[in-house]
């Protein structure tokens, strides 16, 4: 099994790379481990290659920032090597990995030029370090040191290249999910906001409604006040109720934005129309205590979940699905459970045709306190639960 990616703090997976301490580390750690030899040649009384090493080497400090510069330098450095030293150094392993850094952290221009100058210095090398005492060369010798050497070139021109390329289909492939990511949350962001704007203007009719009962009671009691003290008194006693009614109503309206579109002022739909709106998406509805009292928005938030996992039953749940339609009423909540028998885990999260489905019924949850449970259900299909307190 693969190793799971690292996820950045927003959750999003990325491919495993150095951090710049882990890739300062590992330079410092090429350039000290080839640099160790040096005072060898120091003692074999070579004191000419110890520059020559050190030329060599401690330009691969910097081959990931500046990969053309360091190519140059490692050139340079190996190519005044010819007239000073016959034989071949162990530093001249910086060759490679100079030709590697260019092709990886360079671009194709420069890789390209970095293979040229490495094609070239293998076949200096293998004419230089090939002849023999008399200083004539043996064929032979030098091809077999060109190939070597030209394979080692382009081995670590390729590796370096195929690494470019990966590093920027991958940063494309990450860019791409960041961006899809972003459409997705501001695609939820819409949907809340269009669902929020939609319970904003229910809710106002459901308090504009308790309002009006208010202030036509007031007028009666203040008529009734002077005649008949008992009548004000009761009529009084149920301002105060509508009253605490609408103020709750008001209270869960609070933090949401009210669209200007649409004058919300058709019927609102309660408990009481659950059953044709069962009947109409022929589901089979196990209804109990629809006659009990319950507030009108908190009514309204239950036909709302019940329509939209009924339609999201027909979008995705298959054909020939069924789906069962459970209300209960008690004194302190509405559970409503909306479940099907259809292809469940394999149609996924249901939506609305921007992917959100779900969005609306938190939403209208959210402003009750209530709680939502989705998700496909254990012997099959998909199930919605939702606990409404009163």
């Amino acid at each position: 099994m693969a190793p799971a990616l690292p996820a950045d703090p927003d959750g999003v997976r990325r491919p495993w790379r150095l951090g710049p301490r882990g890739r300062r580390v590992l330079d410092v750690a090429i350039v000290v481990v080839l640099l160790l030899p040096a005072p060898i040649y120091a003692i074999d009384e070579d004191l000419a290659s110890v520059p020559l090493v050190v030329a060599q080497v401690v330009p691969l400090l910097w081959r990931r920032t500046r990969p053309a510069a360091v190519l140059a330098a490692v050139a340079l450095a190996t190519a005044a090597q010819v007239p000073v030293n016959d034989l071949p150094l162990h530093s001249q392993l910086a060759v490679p990995i100079a030709v590697f850094s260019a092709a990886r952290f360079g671009s194709a221009r420069v890789g390209l030029v970095a293979l040229v100058l490495g094609e070239v210095g293998a076949a200096v090398a293998a004419l230089d370090w090939t002849s023999d005492v008399a200083g004539t060369l043996v064929d032979e010798a030098v091809t077999s040191f060109f190939l070597t050497l030209s394979g080692i070139v382009v081995t670590a021109w390729a590796l370096g290249t195929l690494g470019r390329t990966r590093a920027a289909y991958v940063d494309s492939l990450v860019e791409r999910a960041d961006r899809i990511r972003r459409d997705a949350e501001q695609r939820v962001a819409l949907a809340a906001a269009d669902e929020r704007a939609r319970i904003a203007r229910e809710m106002h009719d459901v308090v504009a409604h308790g309002l009006s009962v208010i202030v036509v009671q007031a007028d009666g009691a203040r008529y009734a006040a002077a005649r008949d003290p008992e009548v004000a008194v009761e009529t009084l006693a149920r301002i105060g109720a509508t009253g605490r009614e609408a103020l709750g109503d008001m209270r869960q309206l609070l933090g949401l934005l009210r669209a200007e579109d649409g004058t919300g002022r058709s019927p609102l739909p309660g408990l009481g129309d659950l059953p044709a709106l069962c009947e109409e998406s022929a589901a089979h509805a196990d209804l109990v205590g629809l006659d009990r009292p319950v507030p009108p928005a908190a009514a309204l938030t239950a036909y709302r979940v019940v329509q939209e996992a009924l339609t999201n039953v027909r979008k995705h749940a298959g054909p020939g699905a069924r789906a069962h339609v459970s209300v209960v009423v008690d004194d302190g909540a509405v559970e409503v459970e909306v479940v099907d028998d259809g292809r469940g885990a394999a149609a996924g999260e249901p939506d609305d045709g921007h992917g959100h489905g779900l969005v609306g019924m938190r939403e209208r949850l959210d402003v009750h306190g209530g709680d939502l449970v989705t998700g496909p259900r254990p012997g099959g299909g998909f199930g919605v639960s939702a606990t409404i307190p009163l």
